[in-house]
Order: C-alpha cells, then sequence, then structure tokens
C-alpha cells in the first residue's frame, strides 16, 4: 500500500519538471536557479534522495556552471539538499525534527512581524494587497487549486513581514521552512486541507493589523499557526502520514544507493 501512496507523488525527471523554465538573462540568475529548485523540492516533485546533475541542470537551464553551483549551495544552506563530494547533489530527506523546530521559529517572527505591522504607520496599499490575496485563497480553495493556495499563502505571510518594516527578516523565515512545506504538501494526500478555515484566520491577523491591535495581531497569529505542541499532537495524530514519510526518505535513499554503487 505504501508503494501505492508514493506513486502519488510522480516521478519525473529534472529534464522534464525543467522543460518550460526560462531564466531571465537580465535578472540573477543564481537566485532565478534556486528559487526554481525550491519550488520543485518543496513541493516534492523533486523526491527526497534524488540526484540533481549540474550538467543536466546547466544543460536545461541553459545556463554555466559557476551560477548553477552557486545556487546549489545556497540549497545546501537551506537544508534542502546535500552536496557530496565524487558523488553529486541529491535532495534531503524529510526530518520530523527539523519540521518542529522551523514550526517553532517561524512562530516566533511572525509574532515579532505582525505585532510590528499592527503597530507601525503602513501604506494602505498594503492592506489593499492582503485583501485580494485572501479573496484570491477564496478561489483558489473553491477550484481546488492547491499549489495557487500555497503560493498566495507564502505570498500574504511575506507582506506582513513587508509591513512589519522588516522584509529581510522573511527571507530567514523561508530559510528554515523546507520540510515545513514538504510536509504541507503530502498532506494533501490525507485530504489535510484547512483552506477554509485558514482564509478565516487570514482575516481575523489582517483585521487586527488594519485595527493597530498588536495583542489581537500576536493572537490571531498564534492560533493560525500553531503551538509548538499542537504541531507535535497533529502529527502524532497521522500515524499513517509519518510512515508514508519514512517509506518515501527509504525509497529515494534506496535509489541513491544504487546510483552510487
Amino acid at each position: 500500500m505504501l508503494a501505492d501512496q508514493i506513486k502519488e507523488v510522480p516521478f519525473e525527471t529534472l529534464e522534464r519538471l525543467l522543460a518550460d523554465v526560462q531564466l531571465d538573462p537580465d535578472q540573477g540568475l543564481v537566485g532565478q536557479i534556486y528559487a526554481t529548485l525550491w519550488d520543485l523540492i518543496v513541493s516534492v516533485r523533486l523526491r527526497p534522495g534524488c540526484m540533481i546533475s549540474e550538467n543536466e541542470l546547466g544543460y536545461a537551464l541553459k545556463a554555466s556552471k559557476t551560477p548553477v553551483r552557486e545556487a546549489l549551495i545556497r540549497l545546501e544552506y537551506s537544508g534542502l539538499v546535500e552536496i557530496v563530494p565524487k558523488s553529486g547533489t541529491y535532495v534531503t530527506p524529510i526530518r520530523i525534527n527539523r519540521y518542529i523546530e522551523a514550526s517553532f521559529v517561524r512562530l516566533q517572527l511572525e509574532i515579532g512581524a505582525v505585532r510590528r505591522a499592527a503597530m507601525r504607520n503602513h501604506d494602505v496599499t498594503n492592506l489593499v494587497q492582503l485583501e485580494a490575496i485572501m479573496t484570491q485563497q477564496a478561489t483558489a480553495v473553491a477550484s481546488d487549486d492547491y499549489e495557487r493556495f500555497f503560493d498566495l499563502d507564502q505570498k500574504l505571510h511575506e507582506t506582513f513581514f513587508t509591513m512589519a518594516g522588516i522584509p529581510g527578516v522573511w527571507e530567514t523565515v523561508k530559510l528554515t521552512q523546507g520540510d515545513v512545506n514538504r510536509i504541507r504538501h503530502l498532506k494533501r494526500i490525507y485530504n489535510i486541507r484547512r483552506g477554509p478555515l485558514v482564509i478565516e484566520q487570514h482575516r481575523a491577523i489582517v483585521a487586527a493589523i488594519r485595527s493597530g491591535a498588536p495583542d489581537a495581531a500576536e493572537a490571531a497569529i498564534a492560533e493560525h499557526l500553531g503551538s509548538l505542541e499542537r504541531e507535535i499532537d497533529e502529527l502524532a495524530a497521522r500515524p499513517e502520514l509519518l510512515e508514508y514519510i519514512e517509506a518515501l526518505n527509504t525509497n529515494n535513499a534506496r535509489m541513491r544507493a544504487v546510483r552510487r554503487a
């Protein structure tokens, strides 16, 4: 049964995954390559244990070795790949301990961000943007467009940090969220989705920021993201998800061992 579930995360070659990607030569290549691979890894289209060939990556993206290498180093710093000397670059396993630690980090930083956002005199443009994002999220939920919903969720939380005057801190948050986002994507296999509830919680956060109420904003973001204890309890209540993650890690570790043999 687990083997069948693993197939629900379809395996595709790197070349196929990158077939429609075109880099903008007028923008930083390293950042574009990093963002492309980050998206493929956190959405589990590149599975744990998959090898990322520098040559194949460069050929598919029409990029030279230097930006490819630098992007992979950034991904290793983010904990999403491991560069093994004389072997290759591999997507890292999904680790529950990293998930729990990253959830804690995000909660603390987002509490600070929404409190600052509520206390600042912010541009009405940002509030309009938040409202537009939430409207688009409702549309994504109605059409069962999970990928779109996830992208909008990232944009909304990023806007909280922008309104707080600390946009760079969002990049720090993202660096820690690899396993959080991978597990979020895997949860959809088990229909663990909270779309309508998430939108309702987002509206409570935005209302508190608009009203200039930092305590209410903190309470709303804490309810939205959940305590560390709640994260642990939710995982413990889903042993089938934990088993699936372990099977996914083990299956791809076996594939990696075969390649290296």
